[in-house]
């Protein structure tokens, strides 16, 4: 079946076939952990090319006493639901393939997150199969609900873009914010953003302790959340010494006074139905705002805010766990939509509490 002609009525009694492709990276594991206790997925197949015939154990301790071997990613089995946790530039080589393979693909790469083949020009080194990106659905389903059922190519969000974006939509939602706004977006990032290769700047010596401004303009999440919002966004991210999550602190200044009545009343409308953002502001106890340490390993997504009334400013803060919201658990919550899958399935995990840093 070619892409963009998946079904959308699937039973959620019935058995999906599922292929992780790079399925020995740190996402690569994420995805093989939620599929793996999914009530609706069946993993045929996880390919490596440096762990061919290993099992995913050996890779992922936390999946030991799996017999699932890697195999070669160059030997497709047909499946119904194909996740590609590969680097950028691979999928865009190989989605041929990917989608004679599976009737359903999922990119957790920057391969189909942008709209044209000119912004790929622009923010990448340009794009090898353009035709297939207009095909293709931004995964984050709190803003694309409504384009995922029965889409046949889903691209998830990038982790930094991902935190942004949901803090940031209420404001645009409600017309806080019109789009002519200064923003100013600095993230904070673990060390598994920088996946299981890593280098010398994610050795253990040289991370440990850091707070490093790894791309201080022109990182390339910028133009999704420019595509999302039409807006230009001053945006920064830094490396700090935890492991996983990605936090977001925006720097809005609206054109005219907002009161924090309708800053709540923005947020509450924009995620009151939605089953995994929940909203932190300055409540009681000590985790009074988002911290990706509250949701390590979760789907949630963390949002709160407060009002600089003598600065004229907005300040909103944003957290998500950098593999799950942003990028695992993202696709599978995608993945359930769009094959009409009950949308929680396999992402209920709460985290836990207390807990060792991210």
């Amino acid at each position: 079946m070619a892409l963009g002609e998946a079904e959308s009525d699937t039973d959620a009694a019935e058995t999906l076939t599922a292929t992780v492709i790079g399925g020995s990276g740190f996402t690569g594991g994420e995805l093989l952990r939620l599929l793996d206790g999914h009530p609706n997925f069946e993993i045929r197949q996880a390919t490596s090319r440096s762990y061919e015939n290993k099992t995913i154990g050996a890779v992922h301790p936390n999946l030991r006493g799996r017999t699932l071997r890697f195999s070669d990613p160059a030997e497709l089995e047909s499946v119904d639901v194909l996740f590609a946790a590969t680097p950028h530039g691979v999928s865009m080589e190989r989605i041929d393939a990917f989608s004679e393979a599976a009737d359903t693909v999922v990119d957790l790469s920057a391969d189909f997150r942008l709209n044209t083949q000119e912004q790929y020009e622009e923010w990448y080194d340009g794009h090898s199969s353009p035709e297939y990106l207009e095909k293709s659905v931004y995964a984050l389903p709190e803003r694309n609900r409504e384009k995922l059922p029965g889409t046949g190519l889903i691209a998830a969000g990038g982790c930094n873009a991902t935190a942004t974006i949901l803090g940031l939509g209420p404001l645009f939602d409600s017309e806080l914010l019109t789009g002519t706004e200064q923003v100013i977006v600095d993230v904070k990032v673990g060390s598994s953003e920088g996946g299981a290769g890593g280098g010398a700047a994610s050795s253990h010596p040289e991370r440990s302790g850091i707070v490093r401004p790894y791309a201080p303009t022109g990182h390339r999440h910028e133009a999704e959340i420019e595509q999302e919002f039409g807006i230009s966004v001053s945006f920064t991210v830094h490396a700090v010494d935890m492991i996983r999550g990605a936090s977001a602190t925006c720097h809005v200044f609206p054109e005219g006074p907002v009161s924090k009545k309708e800053l709540w009343s923005a947020y509450r409308e924009s995620y009151a139905d939605e089953p995994f953002m929940r909203i932190a502001s300055g409540g009681s106890g000590v985790y009074r705002y988002p911290e990706p340490k509250a949701i390590a390993g979760t789907n949630y997504g963390d949002v709160g805010f407060e009002l600089d009334p003598a600065n004229k400013r907005i300040v909103v803060f944003s957290a998500i766990d950098n593999m799950m919201k942003g990028s695992a658990g993202q696709a599978v919550h995608a993945a359930n939509i769009a094959l009409g899958l009950e949308e929680t399935a396999g992402l209920a995990f709460q985290g836990l509490h207390p807990v060792g840093a991210p």
